[in-house]
C-alpha cells in the first residue's frame, strides 16, 4: 500500500510517500480502507520531534474516515463495508489502509462525508473533553474560544452553542470571523487588533469576565486571559508553542483555574462518553465538521505547512485515492 513514512524527525519534508506492506489484522483489530485522513497540529509536533519520543520509522496521523475492509475474529461491533471514523490507531492514518483496535473505531453516520469524518476525533473530541470534562461547562455560561476558526475552534463553537453556552470567538481574518459566526458564536473579535480582549469582555460579559476560556495559543494569550476570566472561571490550555510568563496573583484574586489537557490523556470512561456524545451530534445534525482544504497523500508536507499557517480554517485532510 502507499503510505507516508517518517524515518527521522524534522521539517515537513522528512515525510516521504513509500510502498509499505498492508497491515495484517489480529483478533481484536479492524482494517480500514482510508478515504480521508485528518491533519492536525499535533501531527506536526510529533513529526518535528517536539512531542516526546516516538519509535521510528512511523506513519503519521490519528484521524481517518473510510470503510471497514477486514475484521479480526474477536471483533463483534463492526463488519466489512461499515462506514467508520477513527480515534487513533495501531498504524498511522496517512496511508491507504489503517489498522485499529475495535475500541478506536466509531460508526460514521450516512449524513457525514468521509472528509468530514476525518475531522472528528482530534478536533471534536478535544473540544468536548475541554468543555465538559476539564472546564465542567454548564448551560448559560459564557465561553471565550481563542482561534475559533481552526479545527478545534469550529468544533468547540458548535458544541458549546448546541449545549446552551454563550459563545465568543476570535479569528484573525474577515473570512475567519464570518466562519466563526456561522458556527454559532454570538460575539466575534479580530485577535490581530489592539485591545480586542478589553472590548470583548466589556461587550460580551458586561465587564464580568468569561466563565470558560479555551486557549489554543497559551504562550501568547495566557496572561491576558487571566485579566478577562470571571471569578471562579476556568482557562483550559489546549495549545501552546512555547513558554509564557504570567502573574499568579491574577488567578489567586479570582479563584481561577488554569487546566492543561491533551486528548491522549482522556480516560477510557471519558473517551466512551465523548464518542457517544459526538455520535449523537453527528447523527442529528447538531455537529457538522467543516473541512477547509484537501491534499493528495503525496502532498503531506504541504498539508503540514498549511495547518500551521495563521488563519487556517477548519480541518485539513489528505486523500489517499486522489482523483
Amino acid at each position: 500500500m502507499k503510505a507516508i513514512c517518517v524515518r527521522e524527525t524534522g521539517a515537513p519534508d522528512v515525510m516521504r510517500l513509500e510502498e509499505l506492506d498492508k497491515p495484517v489484522v489480529s483478533v481484536e483489530s479492524v482494517l480500514i480502507k482510508v478515504s480521508a485522513a485528518g491533519v492536525n497540529p499535533v501531527d506536526t509536533y510529533i513529526r518535528s520531534g517536539n512531542y516526546g519520543s516516538i519509535s521510528l520509522p512511523y506513519t503519521p496521523g490519528m484521524d481517518a474516515a473510510g470503510v471497514v475492509e477486514e475484521v479480526g475474529s474477536g471483533v463483534t461491533q463492526f463488519k466489512p463495508g461499515d462506514r467508520v471514523y477513527t480515534a487513533g490507531g495501531q498504524t498511522g492514518s496517512y496511508a491507504e489502509y489503517m489498522l485499529c483496535q475495535q475500541t478506536q473505531v466509531h460508526c460514521l453516520p450516512e449524513n457525514i462525508t468521509f472528509r468530514q469524518g476525518a475531522g472528528v476525533h482530534v478536533p471534536y473530541a478535544t473540544a468536548y473533553h475541554a468543555l465538559f470534562h476539564k472546564a465542567g461547562a454548564s448551560p448559560g455560561e459564557r465561553v471565550l474560544i481563542h482561534g475559533a476558526s481552526g479545527g478545534v475552534g469550529t468544533a468547540a463553537t458548535q458544541i458549546a452553542k448546541a449545549f446552551g453556552l454563550e459563545v465568543t470567538g476570535t479569528a484573525g481574518t474577515e473570512k475567519g470571523l464570518e466562519l466563526v459566526q456561522e458556527q454559532g458564536a454570538r460575539y466575534t473579535y479580530d485577535h490581530t487588533e489592539d485591545g480586542y480582549l478589553d472590548k470583548a469582555v466589556e461587550e460580551a460579559t458586561g465587564g464580568n469576565g468569561f466563565d470558560i476560556i479555551l486557549e489554543m495559543l497559551a504562550n501568547v494569550n495566557l496572561d491576558r486571559d487571566l485579566d478577562v476570566v470571571a471569578k471562579n472561571g476556568r482557562i483550559v490550555v489546549i495549545g501552546s508553542r512555547g513558554p509564557v510568563e504570567i502573574d499568579p496573583r491574577k488567578a489567586m484574586g479570582k479563584n481561577a483555574a488554569i487546566i492543561g489537557m491533551t486528548i491522549m490523556n482522556a480516560s477510557e470512561k471519558e473517551t466512551k462518553s465523548i464518542h457517544a456524545a459526538l455520535g449523537a451530534g453527528l447523527t442529528n445534525g447538531t455537529l457538522n465538521p467543516f473541512t477547509d482544504r484537501a491534499f493528495p497523500l503525496d502532498a503531506a508536507a504541504q498539508a503540514h505547512e498549511a495547518i500551521m499557517e495563521p488563519g487556517s480554517f477548519g480541518q485539513i485532510v489528505l486523500i489517499p485515492d486522489w482523483g
